[in-house]
């Protein structure tokens, strides 16, 4: 699927181009599914043309799992039908991107799936998991026996950052409506509901505050709740920047977390929530489901053998 100009769903279509070409260190991946993230409606839509190169057609997505097709003579790493994970964003938007039936893949953006993980799942994994991994761990430092608060705890950052944080040996006490209270005790997360009131219920679970706060939803969520948190209390925020004494988060390809979120899954101590597949063909709905909201968990583009 391709976009030839700047738009929504609408200008989303079905094209037919040559099979990508790899360097001695890509491999040749066929895509079996493919995560949708915010980002790729505000990159077609031309939001970041300012920042972000850009050299129509463009392929669309970041997110992948597949099967190697074929590796470069300088990527030992994987062979033929190794089942792989990826975030491939590139530097220019082009014919690249995951909503494809192959895509070229630089070796470094790559991980072996987990192998509790079907391609659905996997898709899901790169660009939540790699914001959430740098929140909690490099941003955060949350350490065992602290308290996470988490804003946003069942959306796609937010629950991945509260079993990073679990798996840290940390409590975590999430934010969110009560129609997802359950989805969280799963996670084993303390569920508090959202909006008035938020931070006296938080603090009627660790009466002292959170250690640690992160914030996924932004909209003065942090300023709103600042008594949830204790005198001191490290913040961080991936939606919101510029905030007095809360560090901003971006997801960004660190090979080495990608490597720890792919080993956490494999152990059965990372899950990501698949709320919506939709086929290649219908790439556009799936954009339009993302961008009305209200999907509970990743949405997932599939790709037929």
């Amino acid at each position: 699927m391709v976009y030839r100009r700047y738009g929504g769903p609408e200008v989303l279509e079905p094209a037919h181009l040559p099979t990508p070409r790899t360097h001695v260190d890509s491999v040749l991946v066929r895509v079996r599914a493919a995560a949708l993230n915010p980002a790729d409606l505000a990159l077609q839509a031309g939001t970041l043309d300012s920042a972000v190169d850009t050299c129509f057609p463009v392929v669309p997505g970041w997110d992948i799992a597949g099967v190697v097709e074929r590796s470069g003579p300088a990527a030992p790493e994987f062979a033929p039908g190794d089942e792989v994970v990826g975030f491939i964003r590139g530097d220019v938007q082009r014919a690249h991107g995951g909503l494809a039936e192959l895509v070229s893949a630089d070796v470094r953006t790559l991980v072996r799936k987990p192998g509790p993980m079907d391609f659905p799942e996997a898709s899901g994994l790169p660009l939540a998991g790699l914001t959430a991994h740098r929140a909690v761990v490099r941003a955060l430092d949350v350490q065992p026996g602290e308290t996470l608060l988490v804003h946003g705890a069942a959306g796609g950052v937010g629950s991945l950052a509260v079993q990073i944080a679990r798996s840290r040996g940390a409590r975590v006490i999430g934010t969110a409506a009560p129609r997802d209270h359950t989805y969280l005790l799963s996670l084993g997360a303390e569920p508090v509901s959202y909006g008035a009131g938020t931070a006296e219920r938080v603090r009627e679970l660790v009466p002292a505050g959170a250690d640690t706060v992160l914030d996924t939803v932004g909209g003065g969520t942090l300023s709103a709740t600042a008594a949830a948190g204790r005198t001191g209390a490290r913040t961080a925020s991936v939606a919101e920047v510029g905030l007095p004494g809360v560090i901003p988060v971006f997801c960004r390809l660190d090979g080495a977390d990608l490597s720890a979120l792919a080993e956490l899954a494999d152990t059965g101590r990372l899950r990501v929530r698949v709320g919506a597949t939709y086929p290649l063909r219908r790439a556009a709905d799936a954009q339009r489901a993302l961008a009305a909201g209200g999907t509970s968990g990743k949405i997932v583009v599939t790709v037929p053998d």
